[in-house]
């Protein structure tokens, strides 16, 4: 199958964004996402952060799931239909990853306060990364998952195209169900309905497990994927009821 022009200049941007940040820092200050509350944050970032990513496997990844699916998908949609969906698929992500984040950031900022640190001593924390409290146990299970949730959270930046290839994924499977996919570590054809609402299953459980948005183990933006998952499955459900393109869909 070859690559189709949109997906192409897609990865080619991606690619020139990973080479370029590697030699300019300011790029890791300025085009990641960080989060909304956090001086770093600018008004760009949710769509730049869909350009930048954090490793060679990170973006490797990416572009080849970019590849085998977005070409399938925008020979069949075209050009400025499929790029719409991309990119509203990666700013539903941003903004999913943005909501939870909020709430994972008050609920430890709660925890933290009920637990005898002041607000100045939160905000030294988050400035710093570091805070000794008052009337309080620095052994405290409980405290620690929280100054590493709240810190995390708004210390840490997002950057990766997952969220929309995680859209790109479910309009596969609404479109082609039936067709066998596999993973590379379990060489068994699944096919593409019971696929991706699996690999989403998994993404949402370590997200409800992580000791933060972004995985306390991991590092991954559990609920970027889920928010672009979303919001593919949104667009596609509407398309279809609306018959969008109704030949696509007899």
């Amino acid at each position: 199958m070859r690559i189709t022009e949109t997906v192409k200049q897609l990865i080619i941007i991606n690619v020139i964004f990973f080479i370029g940040s590697q030699f300019v820092p300011q790029a890791q200050a300025y085009l990641p996402m960080y989060f909304f509350e956090n001086p770093l944050f600018k008004f760009w970032q949710p769509l730049t952060s869909m350009f930048m990513h954090g490793g060679l496997m990170h973006i490797l990844f990416n572009m080849f799931a970019l590849f085998m699916f977005g070409s399938t998908l925008e020979q069949f949609w075209g050009a400025k239909k499929f790029l719409f969906f991309y990119i509203s698929c990666g700013l539903g992500a941003a903004l999913v990853h943005q909501g939870v984040n909020y709430l994972e950031f008050q609920s430890a900022y709660n925890i933290l306060l009920e637990n005898g640190l002041t607000s100045s001593e939160i905000s030294i924390l988050l400035e710093e990364g570091s805070v000794r409290a008052k009337n309080t146990s620095d052994n405290s299970v409980e405290i620690q998952n929280a100054v590493n949730i709240i810190s995390g959270a708004y210390r840490i930046p997002v950057v990766g195209a997952s969220g929309a290839i995680y859209g790109i994924l479910v309009a596969f499977a609404f479109m082609f169900p039936n067709v066998e996919l596999m993973l590379m570590f379990i060489p068994i054809p699944i096919k593409a309905k019971y696929f991706v609402p699996g690999i989403l299953l998994i993404d949402l459980i370590s997200g409800l497990n992580g000791g933060s948005i972004f995985g306390a183990s991991t590092g991954i933006a559990h609920f970027a994927h889920l928010g672009g998952a979303l919001t593919g499955f949104l667009i596609m459900w509407y398309w279809k009821k609306n018959s969008f393109n109704q030949n696509r869909w007899d």
